[in-house]
């Protein structure tokens, strides 16, 4: 059986470098720094099992939010009442069974000196701790989670914007085996943070935490002192669950934010054709390496999955459908999900007759201000509607008959 042993992190993480990623990066800092205190599995094995076990999954299981950021980037998520908001739960409610279901049997993977951890899983919303999607559907997936993998389950963390955070669901969220929270709303796009404001509420956060002895780490690396702490010189250890606070500041994260949704629409992405996102980790870069550093996939609510955070525009397959194993299995051979597993976005037409240079003008669009943007994110998205959703939508006709011919 494999078993955890002193479970550790610094009080302190500094990233500077950590600046305009994805929270997934974040949460894969926080991993990070448990493997270097000792939280890592006990077990002689050091290669990964048959079904491709992965470094993070980052888990969006609801569009429902209480807020609609102009910065989103993605539309969907936005507040949903009533019949609206049932009908968005339902999605990830009739999904996340299957989902966990396709999911390897062993989630877990080896860093680079040989030594296996937990993979990272990212539960995310919208909003998970708000009415209609708390008790309906992330308290599910969690106990879910928890029957099929015991004391096998991944490091479980997830992202609330905080403000709707009681002790009551601080309990429950623990109870339940979430390891890390991430508040993920310290901007100023998020309504009720801008200026000073954040300040008060970061205090507010930190003293409820405190009552349920969940530590504070931090990032680091951001221009404001007070977005640093605690202290990097502190250099102390700590065990059990974590905290930490982040957002879409200019110095932090995704800066430029992502080109897409509302950032894109609002005029707000400063994101130019030098900013390669798939090849930072919230993107497609090594996302192949499965079992080893830097192997992620992302999970939409209805078990759509992608190679990066961003999301590309259409899914690789649907994990209600297929197993995570046999979708990156079949994906992988195709030149463009190559070009996107090297973090070299421009190459991913060369086998369509695409040069670079045809890419860069494709990654030329105007923003919702009129404004021109261009950016490899975006001629992505264009080579993926004029060639690549095809190949990927007959690769999983392909595979969906070749399991009716087993069957």
């Amino acid at each position: 059986m494999l078993t955890l042993r002193n479970n550790q992190i610094p009080i302190s993480i500094s990233f500077d470098g950590v600046a305009r990623r994805h929270p997934v990066t974040i949460a894969r800092a926080l991993s990070s720094h448990h493997r270097q205190a000792g939280s890592v599995l006990a077990s002689e094995e050091t290669e990964p099992s048959e079904d491709k076990p992965l470094q993070a999954i980052y888990w969006v299981l609801t569009w429902a939010c209480h807020r609609k950021c102009k910065h989103c980037y993605d539309d969907r998520f936005r507040p949903y009442i009533r019949d609206a908001l049932t009908e968005v739960v339902g999605e990830g409610q009739a999904a996340f069974q299957k989902i966990i279901d396709n999911l390897p049997d062993d989630l877990s993977w080896v860093d680079e000196t040989g030594r296996r951890d937990r993979t990272l899983l990212v539960l995310a919303g919208g909003e998970l701790l708000i009415d209609g999607v708390r008790e309906e559907l992330f308290y599910p997936v969690l106990d879910a989670l928890r029957q099929k993998y015991g004391e096998r389950a991944p490091k479980i963390s997830i992202q609330t914007t905080g403000d709707v955070l009681t002790p009551d669901i601080l309990d429950e969220c623990l109870a339940r085996g979430v390891e890390s929270i991430a508040i993920a709303s310290i901007d100023d796009y998020h309504v009720g943070m801008q200026g000073e404001k954040k300040f008060a509420f970061m205090d507010r956060i930190r003293e409820l935490m405190q009552s349920r002895g969940v530590r504070e780490v931090s990032l680091g690396g951001a221009k404001d002192k007070r977005l640093k702490e605690p202290d990097v010189a502190a250099g102390r250890t700590l065990t059990g669950p974590t905290f930490l606070f982040f957002g879409a500041q200019e110095d932090l994260w995704i800066g430029e934010l992502w080109p897409r949704g509302r950032a894109l629409s609002n005029g707000l992405s400063k994101a130019g054709y030098d900013i390669n996102f798939c090849a930072r980790w919230s993107g497609a870069k090594n996302f192949l390496h499965i079992g080893k550093a830097g192997s992620e996939v992302a999970i939409e609510p209805d078990g759509s999955i992608y190679p990066c955070c961003l999301k590309t525009k259409a899914p690789l397959g649907n994990l209600t459908e297929e197993t995570l194993a046999d979708i990156l299995s079949s994906v992988a051979a195709l030149p463009a999900i190559q070009a996107l597993n090297d973090g070299d976005p421009e190459r991913m037409g060369a086998s369509a007759g695409w040069t670079r240079a045809r890419f860069q003008q494709e990654s030329l669009v105007k923003d919702g201000r009129g404004q021109d943007i261009a950016n490899m994110c975006l001629g992505c998205d264009r080579f993926f509607e004029q060639v690549l959703s095809a190949q990927l939508a007959d690769l999983r006709r392909e595979r969906l008959a070749a399991r009716e011919l087993v069957a």
